[in-house]
């Protein structure tokens, strides 16, 4: 008989994907990843585990579709017939959800359900475990910290928006159809992986890139956004957690420890030997370094959000304690993994610029 646990993973291309990919391989599951349809190519994260199917038995797979299209979704749940789907797939970006605020709800808001609805119709209710990818965004300006998993929403962004939708979805199906479904709602998590395009990979390679010659200064939104940030491969071990249990639940991931985006550049900027000083206020704001007096970081105001989301921290009490589940990495080790990766990836030797802990 064959016991091997078979996993079905959307966005399995992203950051939090890749890693899951990796950690279920390692479990010995059958992994089984959704991708897109596009023009280029955007698997480098998970070439590596192509790769690395033994011969003659293939353990990872890839299959096209789109959350947006249920057919796609029904047929492959119906041909891989999973034992676990995990739905990482969005549009992330908050900033962008208001440029393509239907785009992000068709993703976002109604993915999750065809998922779902495809678990129904296919017979698996009592077979598959769901897992729901949410965010500490849809606490968006929040009405108590830390949040905890009973404090309420309140969104702040067409992004936060779908998620919270989401979210109540993945509780309907548990209850009206008895799926086991779970909600991770997840704080900040950065790797080396992050998108480009997101605040504290712009940091790192920003800097990695200065040091280069390839860029004068790093330009920034909000500095004083504060948020409660991990490393996404310890968050990946909590989504798994949540869907071995007796019985389903939510749960919020976190580090319990919060940061501003002011202290995650001079964090980085420190380890490469440049001591940030701020001086100036609001959009004339500017970060210099203090032994050559030079500005590296200066405020853009485009990079505003439309309504800000101050400060976000969480409580992964209940996580602690139902799934064991503790972050293993700080936020200064985070930060270091992240520049140091960010050195190799414009051509420099880390052993050069980085300084011994």
């Amino acid at each position: 008989m064959n016991l091997q646990k078979i996993a079905f993973i959307t966005g399995v291309t992203g950051q939090d994907g890749s890693y899951l990919a990796e950690f279920l391989l390692k479990k010995g599951y059958h992994v089984h990843g959704l991708v897109r349809r596009t023009s280029t190519f955007n698997r480098g994260r998970i070439e590596h585990l192509r790769n690395k199917n033994p011969p003659g038995k293939n353990t990872f797979e890839l299959h096209y579709g789109d959350l947006l299209d249920f057919q796609s979704i029904d047929s492959l749940i119906t041909h891989i017939r999973p034992n676990e789907i995990y739905n990482l797939a969005a549009q992330s970006h908050v900033a962008v959800s208001f440029d393509t605020s239907e785009y992000t709800s068709q993703v976002n808001a109604l993915g999750p359900l065809r998922v779902l609805q495809a678990i129904v119709a296919n017979g698996l209710s009592e077979t598959c475990r769901f897992y729901q990818a949410s965010t500490s965004e849809m606490f968006g300006k929040v009405l108590e910290t830390p949040q905890t998993e009973t404090t309420p929403f309140s969104p702040r962004s067409p992004y936060a928006i779908s998620k919270v939708s989401a979210y109540w979805t993945t509780i309907n199906y548990r209850e009206a159809f008895n799926v086991f479904a779970c909600n991770g709602i997840m704080f900040n998590h950065e790797s080396p992986r992050r998108g480009e395009n997101f605040v504290t990979r712009k940091i790192t390679l920003s800097l990695a890139k200065i040091l280069a010659g390839q860029q004068e200064k790093i330009f920034l939104g909000n500095l004083d956004a504060r948020r409660d940030w991990g490393f996404a491969k310890d968050y990946v071990e909590a989504m798994w957690l949540s869907l071995q249990q007796p019985q389903p639940d939510d749960f919020i991931f976190s580090t319990g420890q919060q940061y501003s985006v002011r202290d995650f550049v001079r964090e980085a900027f420190s380890l490469c030997g440049f001591d940030i000083v701020w001086r100036g206020s609001g959009t004339d704001e500017v970060g210099f370094d203090k032994n050559t007096n030079r500005v590296l970081v200066e405020v853009n105001p485009s990079f505003f959000r439309l309504t800000e989301v101050d400060t976000l921290l969480g409580d992964s009490s209940k996580a602690q304690n139902i799934l064991n589940w503790h972050p293993k990495t700080t936020f200064k080790e985070l930060v270091n993994l992240m520049v140091e990766s960010d050195l190799k990836e414009a051509g420099l030797d880390p052993r050069k610029f980085l300084k011994p802990c």
